[in-house]
């Protein structure tokens, strides 16, 4: 991790730090909200791109993923939690 992504984790609020830590929990909680991600991302420097649809891509770190904004509920899916970490650890973002 370099020392720029070090000091943005050291810079986050309470409660996005609390969502990144269970972004990584396991088993994977089922009670994340999807605007608590993405103030998440914004907050480590992040873009956020809104696609068609519901679709959207987070931007960071030189890595690009894709998801589904869910809906009707407000409430992240366990796949898409999943899907979330294994980006984050790729682009070397951990709690």
């Amino acid at each position: 991790m370099d020392e720029s992504m070090r000091q943005k984790l050291a810079g986050l609020r309470k409660k996005q730090q609390v969502v990144l830590n269970q972004i990584f929990k396991s088993p994977v909680p089922s009670n994340i909200k999807w605007s608590e991600i993405e103030s998440l991302i914004r907050a480590l420097g992040g873009e956020i791109k809104e696609g068609g649809g519901s679709r959207v891509r987070f931007l960071l770190n030189g890595g690009i993923a894709r998801f589904h904004r869910p809906h009707p509920s407000p409430d992240t899916d366990k796949g898409a939690l999943v899907g979330l970490r294994e980006w984050l650890e790729s682009i070397g973002v951990e709690p």
